[in-house]
Parts: structure tokens; sequence; C-alpha cells
């Protein structure tokens, strides 16, 4: 019973580390809270979920979700940071305007679905399930265990062994003095708010996938425990927003378990006061845009 619950718990913090990574992807950079992160989160959901109504396979919906994900965060910085990241104190201005986006896109998702719980066709993923080492693991459990995989592995290879890696990384150290040295700012800002998307859009497909409901207010739970796996994490790092995110996942897997589903999210916030009294910057230190360790 404890494994397979701590099993459920990883599965479901793979998840919360793919919509997490892209929050702290986006803070690293920019220094700026998006909290229109959760609309596009929901959005990837909605986007998967008329493809499949419409008739195209969960694998395109999925693709196509990714991708219009990551456009739609495009243009939340067109929209809620270009021209506020101008201003000498953008940090508030930043937060009303990207607060205004997640509310326009919440009311767009709201008049789509009629403010309806909507749920994916019944067979648009095969019911399966196996029994190894004792445990039971759906076949969609194993598809989001290896899919995290490899979206976090392809994220980590992008920022540590690639040119625009190392010019995120750069304008994340210092904005300035990586424009001195002929990066550009505005073409990193686009680029990692499109990956942010992209992974927030696939984390929202998946969550709506494995609990069949997606809703226009599903993303924001979501964007405080992205806020919690970050603070825990280290801001701006790699492994400790993995790390935090699957143990947030099993916490309250095991807390859902053992207790009561009412406690998980008083016992969630209460791990993020002890975490900060015995690590201030987090499991990972103050980390950087870092997919290995802590920076010095």
């Amino acid at each position: 019973m404890l494994a397979q619950q701590i099993l459920n718990g990883v599965v479901s913090g793979s998840i919360y580390a793919l919509f997490a990574l892209g929050f702290t992807l986006l803070f690293g950079v920019q220094k700026l809270l998006n909290l229109a992160h959760g609309a596009v989160f929901m959005a990837g959901a909605f986007i998967a979920y008329y493809c499949v109504i419409i008739g195209l396979p969960f694998w395109v919906g999925l693709v196509f979700a990714m991708i219009a994900s990551g456009v739609i965060s495009i243009i939340v910085e067109l929209v809620a940071f270009r021209q506020i990241r101008k201003q000498v104190d953008p940090e508030f201005p930043a937060i009303v305007s990207s607060l205004g986006v997640d509310l326009i896109l919440i009311n767009i998702a709201q008049n789509l679905s009629n403010t309806r719980v909507l749920s994916m066709p019944f067979g648009t993923f095969p019911i399966e399930f196996y029994n190894i080492f004792g445990l039971r693991i759906s076949l969609l459990q194993i598809v989001i265990l290896v899919l995290v995989a490899a979206l976090v592995g392809a994220l980590v290879y992008y920022l540590q062994k690639t040119s625009f890696g190392r010019q995120v990384r750069a304008v994340a150290q210092n904005e300035r003095a990586a424009a001195l040295l002929g990066v550009s700012a505005a073409s990193v800002y686009r680029q990692t708010f499109f990956i942010a998307g992209a992974l927030a859009g696939v984390a929202g497909v998946l969550i709506g996938l494995s609990f069949n409901s997606i809703h226009f207010l599903m993303g924001e739970p979501y964007l405080l425990y992205a806020f919690v796996v970050v603070v825990i994490g280290g801001i701006g790092s790699v492994p400790g927003a993995v790390v935090a995110a699957i143990l947030l996942g099993v916490t309250q897997a095991l807390t859902k378990a053992y207790l009561s589903s009412t406690l998980s999210d008083a016992i969630i916030f209460s791990l993020l006061f002890v975490a900060l009294l015995f690590f201030p910057n987090g499991l990972f230190g103050r980390a950087v845009l870092s997919a290995g360790g802590d920076r010095k």
C-alpha cells in the first residue's frame, strides 16, 4: 500500500515538475512572476480536448496543445511583459498585468465551456493496467513518466549543451552584460516563454487526462503548487524543481491515503514553511537556471 501510494505520488509529482519547470524558467530569466502561467496550463488541456472532440488522435491533440500553448505564452509575453519590463520597478506592474491576462484567458475558457467540467471521450487513451513488482501501474502512468523524463532531459540538454541555452543563462545572470556580448534579450524572452508555455500545456493535458476533468479554473491550484515547488527546490534550479515537485506529489498522495484529503494542502504549505526555516534559498540553493548544482 505504501509503495503504491509513493508510485502514485511520483507520477503526480512528475506532472507538477513539468508545470513548475516552465514557471521557474521564466522567473529565473526575467525575474518577474507570470501569474498567467496557470491559464496557459488550462489552455493546453482545453486545446487537446477540442482536438479530440473533432476527431483527431490524442497524440495529435497533445502535440498541437503543446505548440499552441507555447504560442499563447509568447502572446502573454508580448501583452503583459514586453513594455513593462522596461520600467525601473516592473515587479508589481508585471504581476497586475499578467493577472489581467490570466483573467482574460479564464473568461474565454469559461464561455467556451459554458462553465461545465469537460471530460475526454471514453477511449481517448487505452485503459490498461500492469502488475510490476507487486505494484499496480497503468499504461497512462508509464507514458506520463516516460514523457516527463524525456521533456526534462531535453530541457536540461537545451539549457546546458546548446548555444541558445548559454544565451539564456547569460541573460539570467546579467542581461546588460549579455547584451554587450551580442545576445538578444528579446529573443531569449520569446523562446523561454514558448518553452515554458509548451511545458505547461503538456502538463495541463496530462492532468486533464489523468483526472478526466477539464475546467476553466483548473490551472489556479497548480499555480500555487508551482510557487511551492520553485521556493522549496530553489529559484531557477532545474533539479530543485524536479525533486521538490516529486516530494510534493508523494506528500500529497500519502496525506490523502493515510490522513485526509482535506489536510493535503495544509500539510504541503506547512512543509514550505519548514523548508524555508532550514533552507532559506531552497533545497538546491540559489542556482540560476542550473541543471547540475548550486551556483556559488
